[in-house]
């Protein structure tokens, strides 16, 4: 390969690495002068403390919880965090009945409200409706008229037959502008249910639930289409439904459209309020609603989210939120920085020892590493939420070996190159050749393994899965637009190409040019010195293979010596 095409190659890959230094470091710059980030990365509960919210399940009389609705609750909170962009958060259960969030810093409150609200979702059909204000309880006449001698069993939800005397009293002392929220999540999905409307408006009678919540499959926010196609001002809540849910919707819609009045309506129930209570015009058969009504962009996004992630199985309401201070601190911090530094330390001296000053390569390589892992992280916690915890610190130490793995592989190739007699420049680039393959191969199998782990585990493991996964990738970048080029660059220089003993790839150190089958011949106009030093480091440096092959061509020639 030519000189001018190596010096192009190797400046085009160090030009794309400025590249990403710019991008990641400009990108933290902004943040900064915007007042939206900071130069450092954010640390997690563990290292900086947060905020605590203990949920307490709220229970109708005579209702329990059972462990399967708390795990459950716990996935679905724990997942409406991660979707704000909060970071190594904390969800854990208490007391059999209680769910506690951790959150590090504080959070803002549009999370706080993610987590707050159960978003318990429902569908039920709309029996009767009202003005939200209360009649006199005391002689108001009834809103059906009831036959107490004959009880009729209701044929389907839509049923007037469901409305009672003592529902119907419910109904016409109901006053919406005094509601107490306690406990309006917690309705029997079974029974009807005496519902406002979240303006305060409105009233309604509901039948019992058609269609839950648990069926939904996906859920976005946007502006609501109007009749030509057209987006509107109006934001609105899109759903999707599995499969049993699109059915029963696609039944329910069907049933309510040969009904009038408001009959005709079904609402549908957020948290014991009704959010909507929309005519049904036709039947909705893709399983494709959408939810409508005083939405913000922000508030039709948080409810999306929540949505998105399941309704919870039972509601909950907070008990207590207070501040927490860090659960190990910033000694335990600073322990693992030394740790890593001690490592770091160890790397640098065997580099040096083993590969004399082309060990000053792989020095600046690990600092590279380490100051593109450092912006990337300190990027990602400015843009995405993310927060360091002392399980990620661990993740970043691991990288060193594996960083310094990848060099080992590369300067080893080259020496064995060199011994095959080939000059540095040709030993260079047929060794990275291999090298690559080899270096490819084992960051795929790292990354893969903290993907699965990420995926897998949750809390902190999932700190350490995140920083071993970055740091792999870096290190696929390092040694491919940094590490690999400088070394390039470095064998046209007089000092390596001439194989000085201090370069660390000194021929006569290296031993014998090799022949294969572990045979050996010493290089042409070396003194007996010279030829007895490096026969003994080439002895060192066979492999197992080698060295069976040279006992056995021994034992042959020995056999021969003896027939003689």
């Amino acid at each position: 390969m030519a000189k001018n095409t190596v010096r192009r190659q190797s400046a085009r890959a160090l030009l794309w690495l400025g590249v990403l230094f710019a991008l990641v470091v400009g990108g933290t710059a902004s943040a900064v002068f915007q007042d939206e980030g900071q130069w450092v990365p954010k640390l997690a509960l563990d290292l900086q403390g947060g905020t605590q919210i203990i949920l307490e399940a709220q229970l109708a009389e005579g209702q329990t919880v059972t462990d399967e609705q708390l795990d459950q609750a716990v996935a679905i909170i724990r997942q409406r965090v991660d979707a704000s962009g909060v970071a190594e958060a904390q969800v854990s259960t208490q007391g059999g009945t209680n769910i506690v969030v951790g959150i590090p810093g504080e959070p803002d409150r549009a999370t706080l409200e993610r987590i707050q609200s159960s978003a318990k979702l429902e569908f039920r059909p709309v029996l009767i409706s009202g003005p939200a204000t209360p009649e006199d309880g005391i002689g108001a006449p009834p809103i059906v008229e009831f036959d107490d001698t004959n009880f009729v069993e209701p044929v389907n939800p839509s049923d007037l037959a469901w409305i009672t005397p003592e529902l119907d009293a419910e109904f016409q002392a109901k006053n919406c502008f005094i509601l107490d929220l306690d406990g309006a999540n917690i309705a029997d999905p079974t029974k009807p249910l005496v519902a406002c409307s979240t303006d305060g408006f409105a009233k309604y009678i509901l039948g019992p639930v058609e269609v839950g919540g648990e069926s939904i499959t996906d859920a976005t926010s946007g502006l609501v289409p109007g009749p030509q196609g057209v987006s509107t001002n109006e934001w609105g809540v899109f759903l999707e439904f599995d499969g049993p849910g699109t059915d029963a919707f696609r039944s329910v819609t069907e049933r309510l459209i040969t009904l009038e009045g408001v009959r005709n309506q079904f609402a549908i129930v957020l948290d014991g309020q009704v959010i909507s209570a929309p005519r049904t015009l036709a039947a909705i058969t893709d399983g494709r609603p959408q939810i409508s009504g005083n939405f913000t962009q922000e508030s039709a996004g948080i409810l999306a989210d929540q949505l998105k992630f399941g309704a919870l199985p039972i509601g909950f309401q907070v008990q207590s939120s207070e501040t927490i201070t860090a659960t190990l601190g910033v000694s335990q911090l600073q322990s693992g920085l030394i740790a890593g530094g001690i490592g770091l330390l160890l790397v640098i001296l065997y580099s040096l020892f083993q590969y004399r000053l082309l060990g000053l390569v792989t020095v600046t390589s690990l600092v590279v590493a380490f100051t593109l892992s450092y912006f990337l992280i300190t990027f990602l916690s400015n843009s995405q939420g993310y927060r360091l915890s002392l399980a990620g610190v661990t993740g970043l130490v691991v990288a060193i070996g594996i960083t310094a793995d990848s060099f080992i592989v590369f300067f080893e190739r080259i020496r064995d190159e060199l011994r095959d007699g080939k000059t540095l420049e040709s030993a260079v680039q047929a060794a990275w050749r291999r090298a690559f393959r080899t270096i490819l191969a084992s960051d795929t199998v790292g990354l893969l393994a903290a993907v699965v782990l990420y995926a897998l585990a949750v809390g902190n493991v999932r700190g350490f899965a995140f920083t071993f996964g970055l740091t792999t990738v870096v290190d696929l970048i390092i040694v491919t637009l940094f590490t690999a080029p400088v070394v390039k660059l470095l064998a046209r220089t007089r000092f390596f190409s001439s194989g000085h003993p201090l370069s660390g790839l000194d021929p006569n150190a290296l031993g014998a040019v090799y022949r294969g089958r572990a045979k050996f011949r010493a290089p042409v106009d070396q003194d007996k010195v010279a030829v007895a030093r490096s026969s003994r480091e080439a002895l060192k440096r066979q492999t197992i293979a080698e060295r069976k092959a040279a006992e056995l061509d021994g034992a042959i020639a020995g056999g021969k010596k003896g027939e003689k």
